[in-house]
């Protein structure tokens, strides 16, 4: 089973194993997140980055491609994709901006959908996972690390039921 958990302090990454080990992950997820994502297709997928790019990072670069992946592994940890394609047109370099969502997000409580697509919104303006790509992250979503953290206790749980 994948640890979607590593990274976290011990006494964290514990006390979800507890939970988790309890059976009672997905009754306390169930009900923190009762919120069901109801952005089915690309299309709304998109509408709704686009709502969120314009709301705040008007200046950020146009996205040329919103869509949900259904190539993308979670089990590999990929759970969302930013691309930057770069295409010489005569003597201009062209630059187009992707971002694929996993489609397991289609399934997932919507605040989960929300963080990834926070979480890749931010690389079109910083590509690191440093510090100041979290804070980005934090004023986009003020509730980002929870949802992450979350979304992969979600992850581990979903796991455990396979």
């Amino acid at each position: 089973m994948p640890n979607y958990l590593a990274g976290y302090p011990e006494p964290l990454q514990a006390q979800a194993q507890a939970l988790l080990a309890s059976g009672r992950a997905g009754e306390v997820l169930n009900e923190r997140y009762p919120q069901t994502n109801s952005l089915r297709t690309d299309s709304d997928l998109r509408d709704y980055v686009g709502a969120l790019k314009s709301r705040f990072m008007r200046n950020a670069p146009v996205i040329a491609k919103v869509a949900y992946d259904t190539k993308l592994q979670v089990m590999k940890h990929a759970l969302g994709t930013h691309t930057t394609v770069r295409r010489v047109q005569g003597s201009q370099l062209k630059t187009k901006h992707e971002i694929r969502v996993a489609s397991v997000f289609k399934e997932m409580p919507h605040d989960f959908l929300t963080m990834i697509v926070t979480h890749e919104l931010a690389h079109l303006k910083i590509s690191e996972h440093d510090k100041a790509f979290y804070q980005l992250c934090t004023h986009i979503e003020p509730r980002y690390h929870q949802l992450e953290f979350d979304c992969r206790l979600y992850l581990s749980h979903q796991a455990l039921m396979l």
